[in-house]
C-alpha cells in the first residue's frame, strides 16, 4: 500500500492538466485561431477557470505543508489577494462606466462571503460532524479586531468625511488610509508569524482523538507545486479577465444590478480558500479553518485597498469606497455577530446557521437591492 509521503509525491493529473490547458486556450485565443467570443470557447474558459482555481488550492496546500502553519495559511491568502487585485485593476482599466466601484463591490463582497458564507459553512459542516469544535480565542479575536478596523476605514468612513462628498476619499485621505491599512496588516503578520505565533496554532487534541502526523512533501514536490501554483494563478487572472465582459453582459441581461459583478468576482477568487477552510473544518481542524477564512478577509482589505489606491492614483482613475446604507447595516451586523461567535473558543452548528442566514440576506439583497 502506498505510504502517505508517496501519496503527496504523486501529483493528480488534473492539478497540472487544468493550468496547462488554460494557458493553451489563452495562447490559441491570442494568436486568433479561435473566436474568443464563441459560446463553446467561453464555456471551455469557464470550465478551465474552475479547474485552475482548484489546482491552485492543491499546489498551495502542498507548499503550505512544507512551510508549516501559520505561514501556509498566509501563503494562500496572499495568492488570493494577487488574483483579486489583478482582476480589480484590469476592470478599472477596461470599464467604460462603473469602474470606480469595482474595488468597493469586490472587497465588500469578499468580506461578506468569507465572514458569513465560508465561516458559516465551516461551523455548520464541522459542527454537524463533530458536534462542538474549539479554537484559540486569542488569535481569532486579534484577527477580527484588525479586520473590523480595516473594514470601517475602507468601506464605512468614506461616507462621512468632509473633504469630498461620500462615498469618495480625497487623494490625501486615500493615501493615508492605504498606508494605515498596510501598516496594520504588517503588524498583524508580525504578531501571527513571530511574536505570538502560538495564538494561531492548534494547541489541543480532543478526548478520544489521535492527532495524525502530516507527511512532509519532498523538495521536488514542493518546487513543482510552487511553479504550478504560479502558473495556475496566472491562468485564473487571464481567464477571469477574458470572461469579465461576457459575465457583465450576462448579469445585466438577467436583470441583476452591475454591483453583482463584484459578488461573482469575489466568489471566484475565494474558491481556493473556501474549499481549504471547509475541508479543514470537516477534519476537525477549526483553528486552521479560521486562519484561512479570516486571513483571506483580512488580506482582501489590508492588501487590496492599498494596492488599488496606488493604482487609482497612477492611472488617474478615482475609486468610490463607501458602501450604501443597507450594506453598512449588514457589515456592522456581521462584525457584531462574528465577535459573539469567536468570543468563547467553542462553536456549534447554531453559530454556523446564524452566519449562513446573514449570508443568504446578503446574496438576496445583492440581487434585489
Amino acid at each position: 500500500m502506498r505510504s502517505e509521503s508517496e501519496h503527496i509525491e504523486h501529483m493528480p493529473w488534473w492539478a497540472w492538466a487544468s493550468p496547462a490547458a488554460a494557458l493553451l486556450l489563452l495562447v490559441v485565443n491570442a494568436i486568433g485561431r479561435v473566436d474568443a467570443n464563441a459560446p463553446f470557447v467561453l464555456f471551455a474558459a469557464a470550465m478551465l477557470l474552475g479547474g485552475s482555481v482548484f489546482a491552485a488550492v492543491h499546489h498551495a496546500e502542498v507548499v503550505a505543508l512544507r512551510v508549516g502553519e501559520p505561514l501556509g495559511s498566509i501563503l494562500l491568502a496572499l495568492a488570493v489577494t494577487v488574483i483579486e487585485v489583478a482582476l480589480i485593476v484590469s476592470l478599472m482599466i477596461s470599464a467604460t462606466s462603473g469602474g470606480e466601484t469595482v474595488a468597493r463591490d469586490t472587497v465588500y463582497a469578499a468580506a461578506m462571503i468569507v465572514l458569513n458564507g465560508v465561516v458559516g459553512a465551516c461551523l455548520m459542516l464541522g459542527g454537524a460532524r463533530h458536534h462542538e469544535q474549539s479554537f484559540q480565542v486569542q488569535g481569532a479575536s486579534a484577527t477580527l479586531g484588525v479586520l473590523g478596523v480595516l473594514a470601517t476605514l475602507a468601506l464605512i468612513l468614506p461616507n462621512f468625511t468632509m473633504a469630498t462628498p461620500g462615498p469618495w476619499y480625497s487623494r490625501s485621505q486615500l493615501m493615508f488610509v492605504g498606508a494605515a491599512s498596510l501598516f496594520l496588516y504588517g503588524v498583524f503578520l508580525f504578531v501571527q508569524t513571530v511574536r505570538h505565533r502560538d495564538y494561531f496554532l492548534t494547541d489541543t487534541v480532543l478526548p478520544g482523538e489521535v492527532e495524525q502526523p502530516h507527511a512532509m512533501p519532498t523538495e521536488r514536490a514542493t518546487a513543482a507545486s510552487a511553479v504550478l501554483l504560479c502558473v495556475a494563478l496566472v491562468a485564473v487572472v487571464l481567464l477571469a479577465k477574458s470572461l469579465s465582459y461576457p459575465l457583465k453582459t450576462v448579469i445585466l441581461g438577467a436583470g441583476l444590478p452591475s454591483t453583482f459583478v463584484g459578488v461573482v468576482i469575489a466568489a471566484v477568487v475565494l474558491l481556493p480558500e473556501a474549499g481549504a477552510a471547509i475541508a479543514a473544518a470537516r477534519a476537525n481542524r477549526l483553528q486552521i479553518s479560521l486562519n484561512l477564512a479570516l486571513g483571506s478577509a483580512l488580506a482582501s482589505i489590508g492588501l487590496t485597498i492599498p494596492a488599488v489606491a496606488v493604482a487609482s492614483m497612477l492611472l488617474q482613475k478615482p475609486i468610490a469606497l463607501g458602501v450604501g446604507q443597507a450594506d453598512m447595516v449588514l457589515l456592522m451586523l456581521t462584525l457584531f455577530i462574528s465577535t459573539l461567535t469567536l468570543a468563547t473558543g467553542r462553536t456549534t452548528v447554531l453559530q454556523g446557521a446564524v452566519h449562513l442566514v446573514i449570508f443568504a440576506v446578503f446574496i438576496f439583497l445583492s440581487a434585489v437591492p
